[in-house]
Formats: structure tokens, sequence, C-alpha cells
């Protein structure tokens, strides 16, 4: 369920890494879950949040990781990459506050 070990202050963490492009509004949005194709169409899981500790998102359009615990948020996260047009600075989350392992 995890694809990397990092060990920081002396504890382990399992590390999930995705790879999300930004949208037309400057966005990066990660949904805690996995969809796959079977013969009976397509299937959706939700990630079992007590199997990661972080999850480490690559964003090509900044080169840049971001870091965050998933247990801290419900399905998705939306991290803002852009400011917003009307420069609304409370109840966003922005990605350069999530650039280190927690």
């Amino acid at each position: 369920p995890f694809d990397l070990v990092v060990y920081k202050d002396n504890q382990f963490k399992r590390i999930q890494v995705k790879y999300r492009e930004l949208n037309t509004n400057g966005v990066l949005n990660v949904r805690f879950r996995s969809s796959y194709s079977t013969a009976s169409g397509v299937q959706t899981r939700f990630i079992n949040k007590d199997e990661i500790d972080v999850y480490c998102v690559y964003c090509p359009q900044t080169d840049t990781c971001y870091y965050f615990e998933p247990n801290l948020f419900e399905k998705s996260i939306s991290l803002r990459v852009k400011i917003p047009k009307n420069n609304q600075k409370q109840n966003i989350l922005f990605a350069d506050d999530y650039r280190e392992v927690p």
C-alpha cells in the first residue's frame, strides 16, 4: 500500500507517491482513491489511511513534491499553487506550505 519508507525524527514513515498535474485554476487535486478497469467495468477503491503515514504528490508544472498526512483530510485535498484571482487567503491550503515531510 506504500511506495517508500523514510526515516525522520527517529521514526519510519510509510509514503504513498502520486503524480498530479495542476488544473486550469492552478490547483492540485488529490483524491484518496484508486480506479481501475475490470471485465465488469471501472472499479473505485478508497485507500486505507491506516496503511499510509504520508502522501507525496509530485507536480510536473512546479517540479516539486508536496507532502501531507492523509488522516488529516476526508476524501480529498486541494492544494493551491497559484494565488486566487480574488486574492482570498483564508480557508485555502497553499501548496508551498506542504513542501516538507511531516
